[in-house]
């Protein structure tokens, strides 16, 4: 076995362990936030200042009493939440997570795959995580999990095509869909050549339809407590409802990850080439550099959570149907002229 295959196999590891573990502490952080917003303390019984509070909610849900509604579609309503986790999973494969680690003459990408359609396989991915709600709202034969399923469909469907036409002006600018050379083309200039200078429009669009996408407040209307009691997973108890958690805090992770990488020059940081350091050492701080860059997207999801009210359903819809795709159009031809005016 090569030592490049040995590697990708440590890295999906490593990137599956940093998912879980970041979306199981990204819970202990929200109640801490939530604390603090509304001036009180948060968790602070289960272990020192609280944290292991997520380890005994995990071990909550792991040993709670496995119920399935006795009309519901044993299949499907298993397949759900399993569908969930696994697009959330999957997503995090094409993320460059660094440059490479030099070992024994070898090159080692700290990337699972460098696949040149990266950004297509990451919207196709996410495209498919729909049907995990979907599929759990229909089979759970409750009339509230099936409202919440088809808020949850149409709000994703409707945000993706903004989102996709947000990257298209990006994806014009950087003339390739692979994750690591937009990333190594935001090098220049000291490390600051970042496309958020570019692309300011470009990205307000990205992060809102980012808010949509993993279903967080003010978007959260698929699981809106006020109407829908707990919306496509109110049938679900013990790990099924933990896969379905899990996925929307996986999915604010990985969506941090890619906008720090599309947009905030992933493990670029300034005067990284200029430090004068080893290779491994340079690469090891583009890391923590880019791992800094997704838990300031984190806290800022969670700082809208706990500051904005949810949006009504028909203010939801007219916002990405009306405002977010002109402005997405808009902002493609804006991409289109001055590249054009400049290439000439």
């Amino acid at each position: 076995m090569s030592i490049e295959l040995i590697f990708t196999l440590i890295m999906i590891l490593v990137v599956f362990g940093i998912s879980l573990g970041t979306a199981m502490y990204s819970t202990l952080a929200e109640r801490k936030f939530a604390g603090f917003f509304q001036d009180r303390l948060g968790p602070d019984r289960a272990g020192p200042y609280g944290l292991l509070q997520p380890i005994m909610d995990g071990g909550k849900l792991f040993f709670k009493e496995e119920i399935i509604p006795s009309g519901a579609n044993t299949l499907l309503y298993i397949a759900g939440p399993s569908l969930s986790m696994l697009t959330a999973c999957m997503t995090s494969a094409v993320i460059p997570w660094g440059t490479y680690i030099e070992w024994d003459g070898h090159k080692l990408p700290l990337q699972i795959a460098d696949i040149n359609i990266g950004i297509l396989y990451v919207f196709g991915i996410v495209s498919l995580g729909v049907y995990g709600v979907m599929i759990g709202g229909w089979a759970s034969n409750n009339k509230f999990s099936l409202l919440g399923a088809i808020r949850g469909a149409s709000q994703n469907i409707s945000y993706e095509i903004a989102m996709g036409l947000s990257i298209i002006a990006l994806v014009m600018m950087s003339g390739t869909l692979s994750m690591r050379e937009i990333t190594e083309q935001q090098a220049g200039f000291h490390g600051m050549n970042w496309y958020i200078l570019k692309q300011p429009l470009g990205f307000l669009i990205f992060i809102i339809c980012a808010f949509a996408e993993c279903n967080r407040t003010p978007f959260d209307l698929p699981e809106c407590e006020a109407e829908l009691v707990g919306g496509y997973h109110t049938e679900y108890s013990s790990m099924k409802l933990g896969f379905y958690l899990f996925a929307e805090y996986i999915n604010m992770f990985i969506s941090s990850a890619v906008m720090a990488t599309l947009y905030f020059g992933g493990y670029n940081f300034p005067f990284l080439n200029d430090l004068g350091l080893s290779h491994n050492l340079v690469a090891i701080l583009g890391s923590v550099a880019l791992f800094a860059k997704i838990l300031f997207f984190i806290f800022f999801f969670m700082w809208v959570r706990w500051t904005l009210p949810r949006f009504r359903y028909d203010q939801l819809m007219k916002l990405g149907w009306q405002v977010l795709i002109p402005l997405a159009i808009a902002n493609i031809v804006i991409t289109g002229g001055v590249t054009l005016i400049f290439n000439l």
